[in-house]
């Protein structure tokens, strides 16, 4: 067999060899690197993707991924090459390894409430990260929850979320979280439309008592809060909106969403007497669907005017006055469309209809010409000026068969997944993007095959002002049989692309399985555009507010102290290897107030804090501060413990809480 060199070096991967580094005690002679792979069947290829991928300790991966989590209601950041899951963010579900929602982060998630009623979990599928000038800046992520129409903001210092806010006018969303260029605003589109808030009416009052809508909510960098007395709604028709893209440089400004159903399709298949079509077959018997194009900074003068309806305590733009004020227009889209992506410059909207083997691509210099002449091939039913397709369409790419979303690169290519070949499909951009194709040119390169039926695709920074074009992701749904056995429930697939040669190489490099939720969408960034906090800047320091907490016990001032008749106030300190005070001892029926800080300052040195029976656990990293509240309504005697292995003497970080009991 052939192997090939990189410069001196062959470095494998897996724990097989590393080749050529003098001062490694594992190097080993090529004969040996011949042997390990004839024994374990490995190709060149996959001793060249190994040394691709392989990152040895110490050394530090190039990009994050940070992926949604599907139905855990998480969000995971994962290194790129080394395709290692590094975090798991809880969101809208409790965790107890971070100490979310057992004691603290319980304000947060009660945030998220649904019509009164806890909502411990949720449907993660797009998170966004903060933008400067259309680049990813690290500094904050977003994420919406399909399940409750939520949106969740995470503070890309420690990784923690801070704030969740629910929806008021709709129940579900898909069309989320999408930011705008500079984070002004964090849009969230309706998906399976309802009445206003999810009020009753029969399907049989579809056409006049369901709506769609685009929540525009206004992000406050200072306070790294969505700020709802600044945010707004605009009206739409009751289509199923779905995947939508910002503009950006040449098309800032506007937004671009996609949708299904503008055959209005009420379902009903299993129902008695009932004749409708199923859902699957009802959204998708037009020749083509709508693409919403959305004057978002305009919308933004009408909101600002004070031109909106309060609804649900909610202001919102109305359908008729988006029209009149011409921020809203409509134009035909392939059938039963997913993915709509904006081009690095801006100059063009790719659409996939999941129905169309091509990728449809829209020149937003023809969009703005055709406004400006009003060039309507007619309205909807709901009055929405329709721009003719053939003045705003600029080129179809055949790339295969159920295409659903596109990334870019830096070299004038384009990527698009492909669900039902199993494939990504490498196009090119009209050979405006670079040098290669000197003449315009709108053609399919390559395609390589993936394992297996893969939804989103992530480049690195694809969609952005600046992609890298290095490596691409492609999140499959299924895995089938790349992985032992685990039972029917099978994790996802993560298959890394090497993207960094032209033309027609662009091979799978690593198969990562992903065996939590089912992800969607993910954002690939480059690591050192991420500052994070190994440690919190002071002792005392509330993760909440992101401040020191004047009321944090420190050293010396720990104490137990009763403050009512039937209130306790606990002030703790933890550090290796104890907590101070061991004992607290309250009565059955207390309330008790519990402050504890981690005072630790070494990178690391992360305290666990555990009750049993009481439901409380905490993660304290070093320098945080916490305050948990609970009714000791059980007496009895119940020792605390740090559940990190934080010290060779962890087992002896305890003490006792003592709940006398009532006389």
């Amino acid at each position: 067999m052939t192997l090939t060199r990189f410069g001196s070096k062959l470095i494998l991967a897996a724990g097989v060899v590393a080749v050529g580094t003098a001062s490694s005690a594992m190097a080993q002679s090529m004969s040996d690197v011949q042997k390990i792979a004839k024994e374990r069947g490995l190709t060149t290829q996959d001793l060249i993707a190994a040394a691709q991928t392989y990152t040895p300790t110490g050394m530090l991966d190039e990009y994050v991924i940070m992926s949604s989590g599907g139905h855990s209601g998480q969000v995971f950041v994962i290194g790129v090459p080394s395709m290692r899951l590094l975090r798991s963010i809880a969101v809208f579900t409790p965790e107890p390894w971070q100490g979310y929602g057992y004691g603290v982060g319980n304000e947060i998630l009660d945030e998220g409430n649904v019509m009164g009623k806890e909502n411990r979990w949720g449907d993660t599928h797009h998170p966004a990260l903060s933008e400067t000038n259309g680049d990813y800046d690290g500094e904050w992520l977003f994420i919406n929850d399909k399940s409750n129409a939520r949106m969740a903001v995470i503070d890309l210092r420690d990784f923690e979320t801070k704030q969740i806010v629910k929806n008021p006018l709709f129940i579900n969303d898909h069309g989320g979280a999408f930011v705008t260029p500079n984070t002004d605003y964090i849009f969230q589109t309706a998906q399976y439309n309802v009445p206003w808030g999810a009020d009753y009416a029969p399907m049989s009052e579809y056409k006049e008592s369901f709506r769609g809508a685009v929540t525009m909510w206004k992000f406050d960098r200072k306070k790294g809060r969505i700020d709802k007395s600044k945010s707004f709604a605009i009206e739409l028709p009751p289509y199923w909106q779905d995947i939508a893209d910002c503009g950006k440089l040449e098309s800032d400004g506007y937004f671009f969403l996609n949708s299904i159903n503008t055959e209005l399709a009420t379902g009903g298949f299993g129902v008695k007497g009932e004749k409708n079509p199923p859902f699957e077959a009802g959204v998708s018997m037009n020749a083509t669907d709508y693409l919403h194009i959305i004057n978002w900074k305009k919308a933004e003068k009408v909101y600002q005017a004070g031109d909106y309806t309060m609804i649900k305590d909610f202001p919102v733009i109305s359908l008729k006055t988006a029209i009149a004020e011409g921020l809203l227009h409509l134009t035909p889209e392939p059938r039963s469309p997913h993915g709509v992506d904006v081009t690095p410059k801006g100059d063009f909207i790719v659409v996939s209809g999941k129905l169309d083997p091509h990728t449809t691509i829209y020149s937003f210099a023809k969009i703005k010409k055709a406004i400006a002449d009003k060039n309507y091939s007619g309205r909807d039913e709901f009055g929405v000026p329709v721009l003719d397709f053939d003045a705003v369409m600029e080129a179809q790419v055949e790339v295969g068969l159920g295409p659903l979303h596109t990334q870019f690169g830096p070299d004038g290519y384009a990527y698009t997944s492909l669900f039902l070949d199993s494939a990504v499909a490498r196009w090119t951009l009209g050979g405006v993007y670079g040098p290669l194709n000197p003449e315009p040119d709108w053609t399919l390169v390559t395609k390589t095959p993936v394992h297996y039926n893969i939804g989103h695709l992530g480049a690195a920074e694809g969609d952005t002002v600046s992609p890298d074009g290095k490596y691409l992701v492609a999140y499959n749904k299924w895995s089938v049989d790349r992985f032992v056995g685990v039972g029917p429930l099978l994790p996802q697939n993560f298959q890394l692309l090497d993207i960094s040669k032209q033309g027609t190489d662009m091979p799978v490099i690593y198969d990562m399985p992903l065996g939590i939720g089912e992800p969607h969408y993910a954002q690939i960034i480059k690591a050192d555009k991420l500052n994070p906090w190994s440690v919190y800047p002071e002792i005392g320091w509330d993760p909440q507010t992101q401040s020191v907490d004047p009321w944090a016990p420190r050293p010396k001032m720990e104490r137990v102290e009763r403050t009512g008749e039937h209130e306790v106030e606990v002030y703790m300190t933890s550090v290796r290897s104890h907590f101070t005070p061991e004992h607290v001892t309250v009565k059955q029926g207390d309330t008790v107030i519990w402050r504890i800080t981690n005072t630790e300052r070494a990178v690391d040195a992360t305290h666990g804090f555990s009750i049993p029976v009481y439901n409380i656990t905490l993660s304290l990293e070093p320098g945080e501060t916490a305050k948990f509240e609970f009714v000791a309504d059980v007496a009895g005697t119940f020792p605390f413990y740090c559940t990190e292995f934080c010290s060779a003497l962890h087992l002896e970080m305890m003490g006792y809480l003592m709940v006398e009991p009532n006389e």
